[in-house]
């Protein structure tokens, strides 16, 4: 994808669709659409790191999830751009059983036989929002981004799951997967190009890397100690 810094009079856009920042969630609850969860402080510099970076870019559309963490990390990027930031519920996260709870990889939930009914089909999945109904919204939402913006460039931002799901989509791979090994850390941008209403190709960088937490990367192993907590809402 080019990295050319204006897509004014093409017939190219790129809508960029970016996971929000770190959330202040000390308890480690999978918080999933509930409300009241804010970006932590690391959160907002990841939010305003992102804003820098796309500040000479030909962005005219900036949209959000209606969560708080979504709508806190958007804002300086509508601002940076002077544009009002619009709201579209398609853009939420993926609906779970277990918000609410703390349920991670390695902290004994998948051993709890209260939870096993919600575990009887990956692939669907059972225990939340269908993954074909986290598509269809999603590219929803890119399409109608595209047409906000036509010929320059739009900024979502979203969720983990939902924004992982679309990109395994349109890249054609299997939707249910392993979370750990998603590519979308917090505040990182996964970029649709489109050449008319065909899209083209799909990006993927991280402008905060050097913020997010080690052990928050793509493929990190779970955390221990004083930052395992954190380390449990990866699907956020």
């Amino acid at each position: 994808m080019s990295e050319s810094s204006n897509t004014a009079g093409s017939d190219i856009t790129v809508v960029h669709v970016m996971r929000h920042g770190e959330v202040d969630n000390p308890s480690g609850v999978l918080y999933g659409r509930l409300g009241g969860y804010h970006l932590s402080e690391l959160g907002r510099q990841m939010a305003d790191r992102v804003a820098e970076h796309l500040a000479p870019r030909d962005i005219t559309y900036v949209c959000a999830s209606p969560l708080e963490r979504a709508q806190e990390t958007a804002t300086p990027i509508a601002k940076a751009h002077g544009l009002d930031l619009a709201t579209d519920e398609r853009l939420i996260e993926a609906d779970n059983v277990f918000q609410g709870r703390t349920f991670g990889v390695g902290d004994g939930a998948l051993r709890r036989p209260a939870n096993w009914k919600y575990l009887t089909n990956p692939f669907k999945p059972s225990w939340g929002e269908p993954y074909v109904d986290i598509v269809v919204r999603m590219m929803q939402a890119l399409e109608a981004a595209k047409e906000q913006a036509r010929g320059h460039e739009a900024v979502l931002v979203s969720h983990q799951l939902p924004i992982w799901t679309v990109r395994s989509y349109v890249e054609k791979r299997r939707l249910w997967h392993d979370p750990r090994k998603r590519q979308c850390t917090l505040a990182s941008l996964t970029s649709f190009t489109y050449q008319g209403d065909k899209l083209v190709s799909v990006g993927y960088s991280e402008p905060a890397r050097d913020l997010v937490p080690a052990h928050l990367l793509a493929g990190a192993k779970p955390a221990k100690g004083k930052d395992k907590g954190r380390s449990k809402a990866f699907g956020a």
